[in-house]
């Protein structure tokens, strides 16, 4: 395993991050494979677990506390993130903070960032009413928190605006999307140029884009590219099953960046995408749909009629409840305004919409493909008896 010194602590450039935990069939966090999954990290070296209040309906923390205090504490690091981005009317940083070194069962955080630094949520942080910024500082004086960060899908201007902010002298890492599609996408460049010009080391979330990246590159391919960026100290994985996880540290143990001809050959792949929707499937949106759909599917099948030319989007929606049809949607733009991506959500979902209303049902491509297969049969049988005639 690859390793980069940060402070006094000594990294695995690999990170497991908790968003996208093994599931059992019923939709619950599978604990043994996610506990298996820990156990093999730390036995083959990855030492950094990051976490977050909403992640898995706030029950990722819960897990990943009880997987990792199997494990002595000086084998691995916990990051968290307090969520300001979900405030609605009025949080309190002691409460949540409390219920999350409750949940994961510490007595301090590692690492703890303010999270998904944003347009829509930027005010909050900068508001003095809150306390936020205070608050945890306090909490890094007395050590239940040892270094603090931040995570950002802001826009470049906005993340300027922060750390020209009081948070700015404090904040001592910055966790962004990178790949090399959000190179140019998200202005990814000017940000990593930006944190490196504050001396600001660069923690990595969604190097594979969700695995969206994964129909044009290879894990390997895109986590090198990501290596290769300055200022990068930590890369972060969502790893979902044991399968991933193995992989994934193969190749950080052995890492290294790609040459200006690979990066240049991703850059073109790069842009032949970028017809596509740039949904990372992270569900900010959806508890905000007051229908209750299931957006990033629905994004997913958008995506999907743009660059297939089979029925797999047409199998995806109607496989959907009918409550949950994109023509509910109402277009109230609620769900716009928690994308970490900026998306126009009714928008997309409008274009979904004008998909379908000229693809067939799907239940009526098989009547039409049983027919076919019939007509088929009957020709084989005529056939076969004017051979025995």
């Amino acid at each position: 395993m690859k390793y980069n010194n940060f402070k006094e602590h000594r990294l695995s450039l690999l990170g497991f991050g908790t968003m996208r935990l093994p599931l059992t069939p019923d939709g619950s966090i599978d604990r043994d494979v996610t506990f298996q999954m820990v156990d093999y990290a730390i036995e083959h070296g990855i030492n950094y677990f990051d976490t977050a209040y909403p992640y898995h309906g706030g029950l990722s923390e819960v897990v990943a506390g009880d997987a990792l205090r199997r494990h002595p504490r000086e084998s691995w690091y916990i990051a968290n993130k307090y969520p300001g981005h979900q405030i609605a009317s009025e949080y309190n940083p002691e409460e949540i903070f409390e219920d999350q070194l409750r949940k994961c069962g510490v007595e301090w955080f590692d690492f703890y960032l303010m999270h998904n630094i944003h347009e829509t949520c930027i005010d909050i942080y900068l508001d003095p009413k809150w306390g936020i910024l205070e608050y945890f500082i306090k909490q890094k004086e007395i050590g239940r928190i040892r270094h603090l960060g931040f995570s950002a899908h802001a826009e470049l201007e906005t993340l300027k605006h922060f750390l020209d902010s009081p948070y700015g002298e404090h904040m001592e890492f910055c966790q962004i999307q990178l790949n090399f599609l959000d190179w140019s996408l998200q202005r990814a460049r000017e940000k990593v140029e930006l944190l490196n010009s504050r001396n600001i080391p660069i923690w990595v979330m969604e190097p594979l884009r969700g695995g969206k990246l994964l129909s044009i590159a290879t894990p390997e391919e895109a986590f090198r590219w990501v290596a290769g960026i300055p200022g990068v100290t930590m890369i972060l994985s969502g790893m979902s099953n044991e399968e991933q996880m193995v992989e994934n540290i193969e190749l950080f143990n052995h890492i290294n960046p790609l040459s200006q001809e690979e990066c240049d050959r991703l850059y073109a792949l790069a842009e032949q995408m970028k017809g596509s929707v740039p949904c990372t499937a992270c569900n900010y949106c959806t508890p905000a749909c007051p229908i209750g759909l299931d957006i990033p599917t629905l994004i997913q099948a958008r995506n999907d009629f743009a660059i297939e030319t089979s029925f797999t989007p047409i199998m995806r929606i109607e496989s959907l409840p009918k409550e949950g049809h994109p023509s509910n949607c109402i277009g109230c733009g609620a769900c716009s305004q928690m994308c970490p991506q900026g998306i126009d959500i009714p928008e997309v979902i409008s274009e979904l919409n004008s998909h379908l209303a000229k693809a067939p049902l799907w239940s009526e491509i098989c009547r039409q493909r049983e027919i076919a297969a019939r007509k088929m049969r009957e020709a084989k049988q005529k056939e076969t008896l004017q051979y025995i005639n």
